[in-house]
């Protein structure tokens, strides 16, 4: 069936149907079938819509069978995938674990693991200190604190409460209403007074004496002798003084004790110390007459007392006061160990004396910290302050007259040091290596005298010296190469000279040879010269070097010259004598020994004591020999050897281990401690100067390792080192990478810099090598002329080695030609190489203009694809309206049909009744059929409507099946 007659099949049935939901079309023209004309009701419509769209979603799928598979493949995959998702939503999203007890049933901290902070407030209201420890269960340094935190707990559980909290458990009130940003975090509460955050150390000790702090914030004074002790501590100390004769709290104590507690608050170290005096007669020695006195003692400047009339009398202005006036004799530095610029920021200031040592904050009394105090009060000691002296003499525990008031007390004037005549002022002078007397004499006693006629010294006395006389006398020492006299021994040469800065001006310089192991003096063997030229021999032989030799620094003065009194290098207010003043911090070795390892101290060592001085401005560090013990009088030395203006020290080198290092190879690896030994050997050494970074130097190698295969090893070493790892002595340093240095056999004091203009290939080196290694470059010696043999002889050995040399420049020759020949074979297949990439990017070009093409004609199928299915729908709708209209209009046909023949039975059965048929005539040809009669000037009637509406039916009932 064609489609139109589906089309009008199915519009007359859903006619017809529609007709009989009305009720008006099953038989003839009976009483039934005269129905009412009204229009149809909403329902009716609506439901009769319902069945054609569904009708036409059925014919739909007859028609094209492939969109209702799709339909049914689409809602599989939809409800699978949504299976799928719940079902992995099940898997990832589970209840959280309810949170189990961080500390144990036996412990002596009271673990709210809930995060219940409403009963911890409630608890801390009730007990007058406590200790709360937030923590989160899966925090590694919380669990590392866990056992410090128990440990304190056990000692201070009488009476302290202490309280962990989780506070990371999400339905807890902590986690809701505290958001810390790290863990652990420690609050301490003195009463109401609180939080005290704890920032220190997560260490047992430390928290313990923390907490003691913050129980006992002010130290009760009785004694003289405790108050000496309050006030010879390298902190600052606060006193108060508080009569407790007329009430149990006298005004203005609780205000004193909130500001301790502030202090704390402030400053987790504890760095400012408070104390409290009730005895009038104490309070009196450091000018505290009223009651509510408060007094900050200082060491080297004015101490101060709280002004009361000027500021007001609270805690946060005394906590604040006591702050910005204090004054750091010692300074303790606690890295957290993260990225931090503690260190940084306190190296920036100038050179600073590390000084590393075991360290118990709750031990009664600290010997060692006690010795350090006294070094740093003698040395920044520059007025010989009366207070200072008897703080120091307290001490070193020595008895002293009747302790005079420390009341602020305007300074007095300093008598007028005394002119110096007889007694000369002398200095101790560890000579350079490069001063032309070292090569005779290692030590000088250099001496000012004030007028030129002075005494020669015979021995060195404890004089006043005026620094800048010293520092004077020093320079023109040091810039005068002068001739010495022998006077009192064959091992002391003296001279006499006048100063390049005054003519007015006399010193004297007596230098001796002095080793280390021998105590006195060594002879030096020579006669006394007669006139002032002086020739100084040389101690470098043909092919040999000594290794540079330990100069004795100032703390051996007192071995090596028993003569020479030890006071007389003062020590007492260096820090203002000199333009290197230190500042001396403390750190702890038993959390913080790997610094010192970093700086230079042995890690495996018994006792982790270690100091060292840092100065950041000049690039290097020195450290203290690890041999000697750490107190007062090697401290004291090692200032002094680096705060001299030629210092002794020796700056601290850092490098690799040597060992591991293979020392059969055909290139020496050099490292700092074998630097001198391979450098001073009894061979040519030719140095490669080399980082790991340094992207050029790897490319060397091959040219390094083919000299040292040419250059013969019983007389030639070529090395390398790696200056990013190994520290070397400032002389041997370079600026820029690679750098090549030439150290030739007999003079490794004129080392030579391979020119920088110049490649560094084979041929070069070995011109540079031979130029530079010519032993007719050589000074010859005048009083030795060589002899005949000997020239012969190196006239053989020069031609061996000339002829050794062609033979290896043959095969390099060799080895030339068959890499020119294999570059001939590279060089042709890097042509049939390009002709073949010519050849398929020509082809890629051909592609992709092909695909070019092709993508330009997929766009303009794809744009005329998409205007023909507009253009379809565009019919389609228009078939769809015009199918809907016919189905409105054989509706209406059909209505009409039935109205007509309904209308035309009524008034032929009208007319029946109301007349009769007329008679037939009898002549009539032909008799009129049966049937009602015709109106004048009406159409004929229609057959039976009944039988036409049918056969109507009947005809749509065979179009639809």
């Amino acid at each position: 069936m064609s489609e139109c007659g589906g089309r009008g099949g199915g519009n007359s049935s859903s006619s017809s149907d529609d007709a009989e939901d009305e009720g008006g079309g099953g038989g003839g023209g009976g009483p039934a079938g005269s129905g009412s004309l009204s229009p149809a009701p909403a329902g009716a419509s609506s439901a009769g819509r319902l069945r054609r769209g569904l009708r036409g979603a059925s014919l739909m799928a007859r028609r094209r069978p492939e969109l209702l598979c799709g339909a049914v493949a689409l809602g599989c995959a939809l409800l699978v995938a949504l299976k799928f998702t719940c079902s992995r939503a099940k898997d990832v999203i589970i209840p959280a674990k309810p949170p189990v007890s961080f500390f144990s049933s036996r412990s002596p901290v009271l673990d709210l693991f809930q995060g219940q902070l409403d009963y911890a407030e409630h608890v801390r209201r009730d007990s007058e200190v406590v200790l709360l420890f937030f923590y989160a269960p899966w925090c590694g340094q919380s669990i590392a604190a866990r056992s410090e935190i128990e440990q304190a707990a056990g000692q201070l559980s009488d009476q302290v409460l202490f309280v962990a909290i989780n506070c990371w458990w999400n339905q807890g009130k902590c986690r809701k209403q505290k958001h810390f940003f790290y863990f652990p975090v420690i609050y301490l509460y003195h009463r109401s007074f609180g939080p005290i955050e704890y920032k220190g150390p997560m260490s047992a000790v430390y928290i313990e004496k923390f907490v003691r702090r913050v129980m006992k914030p002010l130290l009760y004074i009785p004694s003289q002798s405790e108050l000496l002790d309050f006030l010879s501590n390298y902190e600052p100390g606060v006193l108060g003084y508080f009569e407790f004769n007329g009430s149990p709290q006298p005004p203005g104590y609780l205000t004193f004790f909130t500001s301790a507690l502030h202090s704390l608050k402030k400053d987790y170290l504890g760095t400012v110390r408070f104390g409290v005096i009730t005895n009038k007669h104490l309070a009196k020695l450091v000018s505290l007459v009223h009651s509510g006195s408060v007094y900050l003692h200082r060491h080297f400047n004015t101490s101060l007392v709280f002004r009361r009339e000027a500021v007001n009398y609270t805690a946060e202005n005394i906590h604040k006061w006591a702050l910005e006036n204090r004054e750091a004799l010692l300074r303790w530095l606690r890295p957290h160990g993260g990225k931090s610029l503690l260190l940084n920021n306190e190296l920036k200031k100038g050179p600073a004396l590390l000084v590393f040592l075991p360290f118990n904050p709750l031990a009664e009394s600290h010997p060692l910290i006690d010795e350090i105090t006294e070094v740093a009060l003698e040395y920044n000691n520059c007025h010989r302050d009366q207070v200072v002296e008897r703080l120091l003499q307290h001490l070193r525990r020595v008895d002293a007259p009747v302790f005079r008031p420390l009341a602020p007390e305007p300074p007095a004037q300093l008598p007028e040091p005394p002119l110096i005549t007889a007694s000369p002022c002398c200095n101790t002078v560890v000579l350079p290596q490069w001063h032309s007397v070292s090569r005779t004499h290692n030590v000088c006693e250099l001496c000012v005298n004030q007028s030129a006629g002075g005494v020669r010294p015979s021995s060195v006395g404890m004089p006043q010296c005026s620094f800048f006389e010293m520092a004077a006398a020093l320079d023109s020492f040091y810039l005068k190469e002068q001739t010495f006299y022998h006077v009192a021994s064959g091992s002391i040469e003296c001279s006499n000279f006048l100063s390049s800065y005054s003519p007015f001006s006399y010193y004297t310089a007596c230098c001796r040879t002095i080793n280390r192991a021998v105590t006195g003096f060594i002879d030096s063997g020579q006669g006394v010269f007669e006139t002032p030229t002086v020739a100084f021999s040389s101690l470098e032989k043909k092919c040999e070097a000594d290794p540079p030799g330990s100069v004795p620094h100032i703390e051996e003065n007192r071995y090596l010259f028993p003569e020479v009194d030890v006071s007389s290098t003062n020590f007492t207010g260096l820090s203002c004598r000199t333009n290197k003043t230190l500042n001396i911090y403390l750190l702890d070795s038993n959390l913080f020994w790997l610094y010192a390892e970093r700086l230079g101290a042995p890690s495996a060592t018994r006792v982790k004591e270690f100091a060292t001085i840092v100065d950041v401005k000049e690039e290097s560090h020195y450290i203290l020999d690890p041999k000697q013990a750490l107190m007062k009088f090697t401290l004291e030395s090692f200032i002094q050897n680096f705060s001299i203006l030629y210092s002794p020290l020796k700056r601290h080198l850092i490098g690799s281990d040597s060992a591991q290092y293979p020392s059969q190879h055909l290139i020496t690896e050099v490292t700092t401690d074998t630097f001198w030994e391979v450098v001073l050997q009894k061979q040519d050494v030719l140095l490669l100067y080399y980082t790991q970074w340094c992207g050029f130097c790897p490319s060397l190698n091959h040219v390094f390792i083919q000299l040292a295969r040419l250059l013969p090893t019983d007389t030639f070493t070529v090395a390398r080192i790696d200056v990013s790892q190994n520290d070397l002595p400032w002389e041997f340093m370079v600026d820029r990478l690679p750098t090549v240095l030439f150290f030739p056999c007999n003079r490794k004091d004129r080392s030579v810099k391979y020119p920088e203009d110049l490649p560094i290939t084979l041929p070069n080196l070995l011109r540079f090598i031979l130029h530079h290694s010519d032993p007719a470059s050589v000074p010859q010696n005048l009083a030795n002329p060589p002899t005949k043999e000997c020239l012969q002889s190196e006239a053989v050995f020069q031609q061996g080695h000339i002829s050794h040399l062609e033979r290896e420049i043959r095969k390099l020759r060799a080895e030339i030609s068959t890499l020119q020949r294999a570059q001939v074979q590279v060089e042709a297949q890097l042509s049939s190489a390009r002709r073949d990439e010519h050849r398929l990017l020509r082809q890629q070009q051909t592609l992709e203009k092909q695909h070019s093409l092709l993508q330009l004609h997929s766009r303009q199928l794809q744009a005329l694809y998409e205007q023909k299915t507009r253009e379809l729908e565009g019919v389609a709708r228009k078939l769809q309206e015009l199918a809907d209209a016919s189905e409105d209009l054989l509706t209406e046909n059909t209505w009409l049909k039935i109205l007509v023949a309904t209308m035309e039975r009524k008034l032929e059965g009208k007319d029946g009744a109301e007349t009769l048929p007329p008679p037939r005539e009898a002549g009539s040809d032909h008799p009129e059929p049966p049937g009602p009669p015709r109106l004048p000037g009406s159409t004929p009637p229609p057959s039976n409507s009944s039988s036409t509406l049918a056969s109507e039916r009947s005809k749509e009932n065979r179009t639809d099946f």
